[in-house]
């Protein structure tokens, strides 16, 4: 065992989030099968696939949208099953969806507490001025800063919008944080702005799920990676373990890439066909029969 493999064993003996042999069937259609994953504190691990790869069910299983029909899910050494998405997050899972759950017209403040406003008095109205305090010093421990905590989300880059509710997470407790597709619409300079915070969110201490079909961004973060295809891992690799052009060359198809640039070796990707080369499959036009067109003058005045 070498020095680093020895390292590497001493961090991930007790992970956080764990999954045995899960699968999900939606009746006939299997979704997942036999998927064995482990999430650990301070790492990022990084979910790519395809789209119908499975990485949306892992998501719900995950967040307690579905439930898994086969194997095991443990979340700190425990077997647990979540009846809903609320209960995932009291247990310490957090996800942030794409559509983020996020208000565009209300407040920055409004939206980092809502569903969890803090209150104060008999009356139990909303303590606005801490709730302002809170989330200004909780964006600031993520290294972004909003000058006006009342501007509209709606009227911030995706990528504040994405720290945001990364912030949020963070701040009510969440111990694994969830990551759907956070790049997947923003271009490259936002993207970078996305990925300092998930290696922020990992330095917290968190474990990051970074689902994603971008193993350019996946490598830039990731510790560990997980491919799906059809429902189940068709890779399991730490970092020290594979190259960037390996994980593209996986995600792209592995073998199946292979075989298809052998089809594909005779062809001359450089060729262009000139106008006059073009064939539409030598089926001839119908002609016009009699009294179809003008050709014949029916119809015409005939008086003359």
């Amino acid at each position: 065992m070498t020095a680093l493999t020895e390292q590497h064993s001493h961090t991930v003996d007790h992970p956080l989030l764990e999954f045995d042999d899960v699968g999900k069937s939606y009746g006939n259609v299997q979704a997942l099968r036999g998927v064995n994953l482990r999430v650990r504190q301070g790492e990022v691990t990084c979910v790519l696939g395809d789209n119908g790869a499975g990485k949306s069910t892992l998501i719900k299983i995950m967040a307690g949208l579905h439930d898994y029909t086969e194997g095991v899910m443990k979340l700190n050494g425990i077997e647990r099953r979540f009846g809903s998405p609320r209960l995932a997050q009291a247990a310490g899972i957090a996800t942030v969806y794409q559509d983020l759950a996020l208000a565009p017209l209300m407040a920055v403040w409004r939206n980092f507490f809502l569903g969890n406003e803090i209150r104060k008095g008999p009356l139990r109205l909303l303590d606005i001025p801490k709730m302002k305090r809170v989330c200004g010093e909780e964006l600031r421990k993520m290294g972004i800063e909003i000058p006006d905590l009342d501007r509209p989300v709606g009227r911030l880059s995706g990528g504040q919008r994405q720290v945001i509710a990364i912030a949020r997470a963070v701040y009510f407790g969440a111990k694994v944080v969830i990551l759907d597709e956070p790049t997947a619409a923003l271009g490259v300079k936002q993207s970078g702005v996305v990925l300092k915070y998930i290696v922020k969110a990992r330095d917290a201490g968190l474990g990051v799920i970074f689902i994603t079909h971008n193993p350019h961004h996946a490598f830039m973060v990731g510790n560990h990676f997980i491919i799906l295809k059809l429902g189940r891992v068709v890779l399991d690799a730490h970092r020290d373990e594979l190259t960037l052009d390996q994980l593209t060359a996986e995600m792209a198809g592995g073998q199946e890439l292979a075989e298809l640039s052998h089809e594909l070796g005779r062809v001359d990707p450089g060729k262009v066909v000139a106008p006059h080369e073009v064939r539409h499959g030598g089926v001839a036009a119908p002609e016009l029969e009699d009294g179809d067109g003008e050709g014949d003058g029916e119809g015409k005045d005939s008086t003359t």
